[in-house]
């Protein structure tokens, strides 16, 4: 009987103040949305490190009056390098035929680079990317060496901008959620007040805590839940529409995000809506209900 008189009061409180249920709901998502999407951009960033670095290779180009002999120390040198996964030796003729590959799509970008603008190189990928230091130390002043470039400081700078992104999307999600709480410690302030006199006569007869706090409670946690369901559709929705089909061409260079990442942000989202939701109310009451 209690059970049934608590969920009466939650779908009567939540059609009594439709307007601002419906106002709390579309804050939430909004925010729970913006929180999922920062999360799957984390996950996304630390799968793309891990891909990338793993395929990280350092590049070592030569001197274009490189003689045989220094060629020859140099592959020598790496070959013995215990820090080296392996190596592979590009010729000018090689580089170029890359070069052109690569820009295909810009033809008079190609033209504009000869058969000897691009030097021979060694590509080499190291056992443990983090040794770069180590190995371009052990490198450096071999004569017929004209540079020696690491692949990861150009990774870092681009991770470095998926990082900034992650860390303004958190910032809008923390300000929504900021925004969504107001909202909902007003909706339940509105709701105790339209029932004042009820909860008075409540707490006359001797009603216990729970009992009169458990429909405003359970109201903002349904608002929350129902919130955290919409956001979850507008992520799965933007992945499909988005990146699974309008910008799918990005797949070259971000790694797809996987659905079952997507599925996880369900449970998360309907989690941290509901608690958020739940003690929210819970505080709202204590202080203004005094009970």
């Amino acid at each position: 009987m209690r059970l049934k008189y608590v969920l009466n009061e939650v779908l009567v409180g939540l059609w009594r103040n439709v307007t601002m249920t419906v106002a709390m709901i579309i804050t939430m998502a909004v925010s729970l949305t913006m929180l999922g999407a920062s999360v799957l951009l984390y996950m996304q960033v630390d799968q793309m490190k891990n891909f990338y670095y793993g395929e990280i290779e350092v590049s070592i180009f030569l001197r274009s009056d490189v003689t045989d002999a220094q060629r020859s120390a140099i592959d020598s040198a790496i070959s013995a390098n215990p820090l080296v996964s392996q190596k592979t030796y590009e010729t000018r003729e090689e580089a170029l035929e890359r070069f052109q590959q690569l820009w295909k799509d810009s033809p008079e970008f190609v033209k504009s680079v000869g058969p000897n603008s691009l030097p021979e190189s060694f590509r080499v990928k190291l056992k443990d990317p983090e040794t770069y230091k180590t190995f371009t130390d052990q490198m450096t002043g071999m004569q017929g060496i004209q540079d020696i470039i690491d692949q990861r400081a150009l990774l870092d700078k681009v991770f470095n901008i998926f990082n900034a992104i992650q860390v303004g999307a958190l910032v809008v999600a923390g300000v929504m959620a900021l925004a969504a709480l107001l909202l909902v410690g007003n909706t339940i302030q509105v709701a105790a007040y339209s029932k004042r006199r009820e909860v008075a006569v409540m707490k006359l007869v001797g009603a216990s805590n729970w009992f009169i706090q458990a429909p405003f409670v359970l109201e903002a946690v349904v608002a929350g839940i129902i919130g955290a369901v919409l956001g979850f559709i507008f992520l799965f929705v933007s992945k499909i529409v988005l990146l699974d089909t309008k910008l799918q061409a990005l797949t070259n260079i971000l790694t797809p995000i996987d659905n079952g990442n997507v599925w996880l942000m369900l449970p998360l989202l309907a989690g941290v809506g509901a608690l958020v939701s739940a003690a929210t109310a819970w505080i709202t009451l204590r202080f203004y209900l005094k009970v």
